[in-house]
């Protein structure tokens, strides 16, 4: 068995975490840390688990690295920085799930990130992406860092037109929308359910940090096949789940069958990104509602030929496919087990 612990045990993304470990063939889960709820047990926490396994949260210091062979932080990103710091040489892999490694770029860190200090070594070490598209680097990784839930999405969606094709896009536009859940249980008024009930937040209307580690991302794995990358962050009354509506604009001429196939062909073999006609079931898809619960990326890509775009959408599970779900399936890939190992729950719909 590898031996598992949880650091921020006490989050959403945490909680998340414990319910994929408990249940997985290969993973037992011996370390629950945290800075608050100490020696509280999980299910106290997170009303849906009944499984403690006689774990209560800890303290995180450098004793943890005898009583784990990988540690997930699900920490906010300046913890996740003086974490790492801590352990990277101690514990044999980490997989940070906040935004402290995301960024290679030291300018765009500072940027996004002013209130991170990382060390600079660390931010060269740690290997970053969606597993889909790094799967390789993942072997025997000791630093992983995953991307944020709205940028998982996007370069699932992109990564077919850049890597695949090797188109130049100009300038994309994305469209994103989240549940309160992408927020975490940090309590501010605009969460609270008066003003969020009902609402459509535009809380970032003008650019996202996210976007900036996708551009960061797809710049280096292919240098010049991506200009302008600007996108809008809208909060809606989900609870789980987000799209991401992705305009494209190239010089390039395809057509639809031309985009089907090169998506199609990028994914095969990918058993967590499903490609679909946005007509193929009884709702238009993709749609957050039918991934709930599961490590499902759902996929589309349309040809708006009056508007001269490609428009790329993508569903997911913010705290599975977008945060716990990736860390396991990044994990899985890290050890030399099946991908999918414990992630084979299929979505929960309706929800």
């Amino acid at each position: 068995m590898i031996r598992a612990g949880v650091v921020g045990a006490s989050g959403l993304a945490g909680g998340e975490l414990i319910r994929l470990i408990t249940q997985h063939p290969d993973l037992e889960l011996t370390f629950l840390g945290g800075s608050s709820n100490i020696g509280r047990r999980p299910s106290e926490l997170h009303p849906g688990l009944r499984y403690d396994q006689g774990l209560t949260i800890q303290p995180v210091t450098e004793e943890v690295a005898d009583q784990v062979d990988v540690l997930f932080l699900a920490t906010p990103a300046p913890v996740s920085a003086e974490l790492a710091s801590l352990l990277a040489d101690r514990v044999p892999a980490i997989v940070d799930l906040s935004g402290a490694f995301r960024i290679r770029t030291l300018e765009l860190h500072d940027r996004w990130y002013p209130k991170v200090r990382r060390r600079t070594d660390l931010a060269d070490r740690f290997v970053y992406g969606v597993p889909e598209l790094i799967g390789g680097q993942l072997a025997d990784a000791a630093l992983i860092s995953l991307p944020g839930c709205y940028a998982t999405a996007i370069t699932l969606g992109l990564a077919p037109l850049t890597l695949g094709l090797g188109l130049d896009l100009k300038t994309v536009v994305v469209d994103a929308k989240s549940g309160s859940s992408g927020g975490g249980v940090q309590l501010r008024t605009s969460d609270l359910h008066p003003f969020r009930a009902g609402a459509i937040a535009p809380y970032s209307p003008t650019g996202h940090r996210h976007a900036a580690e996708v551009g960061d991302f797809l710049e280096r794995s292919k240098p010049g096949t991506i200009g302008n990358l600007t996108m809008s962050a809208y909060g809606v009354p989900n609870v789980r789940g987000l799209l991401t509506s992705s305009y494209v604009f190239t010089d390039e001429k395809l057509d639809q069958r031309e985009l089907n196939r090169a998506y199609l062909r990028f994914y095969k073999g990918r058993p967590f990104v499903r490609v679909r006609r946005h007509s193929e079931t009884l709702i238009p898809v993709p749609d957050p509602q039918v991934v709930l619960g599961s490590n499902y990326a759902d996929v589309t890509v349309l040809l708006d030929e009056d508007g001269g775009r490609i428009v790329v959408l993508a569903a997911l599970d913010n705290l599975v496919k977008g945060a716990a779900g990736q860390a396991v399936q990044a994990t899985n890939l890290r050890f030399g087990l099946p991908e999918e190992t414990g992630l084979t729950q299929q979505p929960v719909m309706p929800a």
